[in-house]
């Protein structure tokens, strides 16, 4: 036995010395399919979750520097899908961080102008209604050149009004407004007829109808104004454009009777005090006019009242102020 067992060895080897080996038979599975059950085992893969688990579990927030960076990344995520234009909004808004600085010189300024204008285009409207890029575009009509605004201008002249009631959106109106050719103001002052009234009314509306009266010419200033004595003057525009100074002469000019006056005045009044919007100087000259027709013994009182707590004291204000005292004065 031991003999045999020596002969066998001794065969072995020589057959191994001569390349004469016989092949090993393979397990099912092999040395890779014992690597991947003791991987498997070690916790690397699962039955059924695979790689997806690993790399869930490596991306898993662990100390409180990884949960800021995961959640800032899901923030960012969450933002890409909400707003269409997010990208394009940080980068603008790095534009407007150099163009905004002070110190910062007239080319580079330009050059980021133009940059962030050509960014923009064709996308002004969504631009000007969005919370963020909305200064982003009022400070490039401040500085952009002047074919760049008509451009602007041109493309927002439908809007103009819509986004005169939006709460980031109005002072980039009113920069236009303030920025604009005759030509350009005298189309946005056409562009309010028959909605002076309901601009009063809004709160940020209010403030754009106003500016605009400011800024125009006395005929332009009348043009606004007629609007609040009667409903026919926001109907025809044609009567609007008339060069009467005064409520009396126009009521004399257009025929107009004097109740229905004082009763749509009484009502556009009201409605503005009750919105709160009485500090603007439109409001107080059309209370100064309402005055001029009005029946001391038989005027609304309590209207006025309301009028003179939340009026301002400009040169307007105080007028009115004064003329309400006499009024009350007659009244008792």
């Amino acid at each position: 036995m031991a003999g045999g067992g020596l002969q066998g060895a001794k065969k072995r080897k020589r057959e191994h010395a001569e390349g004469k080996a016989k092949p090993r038979k393979q397990v099912k599975g092999g040395g890779d399919g014992a690597k991947r059950k003791s991987h498997s085992a070690a916790g690397g893969y699962t039955a059924h979750g695979g790689a997806g688990e690993v790399v869930a579990r490596k991306k898993t927030p662990v100390t409180p520097k990884e949960k800021r960076l995961a959640a800032k990344e899901m923030s960012e995520a969450r933002k890409m899908k909400r707003r269409q234009h997010y990208s394009l909004e940080k980068e603008l808004t790095k534009l407007w961080e150099k163009m905004r600085c002070h110190d910062v010189s007239k080319e580079e300024r330009s050059k980021a102008v133009s940059q962030a204008i050509h960014k923009m285009d064709g996308k002004y409207l969504d631009i000007a209604t969005s919370h963020v890029t909305a200064r982003v575009l009022q400070t490039c009509v401040k500085w952009c050149s002047e074919s760049e605004r008509d451009a602007i201008f041109d493309v927002l002249q439908p809007h103009l009004l819509t986004l005169s009631c939006k709460k980031y959106a109005v002072f980039l109106v009113k920069k236009l407004i303030e920025l604009a050719s005759k030509k350009q103001f005298a189309s946005f002052i056409s562009s309010l007829h028959g909605r002076v009234a309901n601009l009063l009314h809004h709160t940020i509306g209010a403030a754009v109808v106003d500016y605009a009266f400011q800024r125009g010419t006395q005929r332009q200033k009348r043009q606004l104004l007629v609007e609040l004595y009667s409903p026919e003057l926001q109907l025809f525009k044609d009567l609007t454009v008339q060069s009467s100074s005064c409520l009396i002469d126009t009521i004399s000019k257009l025929g107009l009777q004097i109740s229905s006056v004082l009763l749509h005045m009484t009502i556009v009044i009201d409605k503005i005090l009750e919105k709160g919007t009485v500090e603007y100087l439109i409001v107080h000259t059309a209370i100064l006019e309402y005055f001029t027709i009005a029946d001391k013994m038989e005027m609304n009182l309590q209207t006025l009242q309301n009028y003179q707590r939340k009026q301002k004291l400009r040169r307007k204000g105080r007028k009115s102020h004064l003329l309400f005292g006499s009024c009350r004065q007659g009244k008792d």
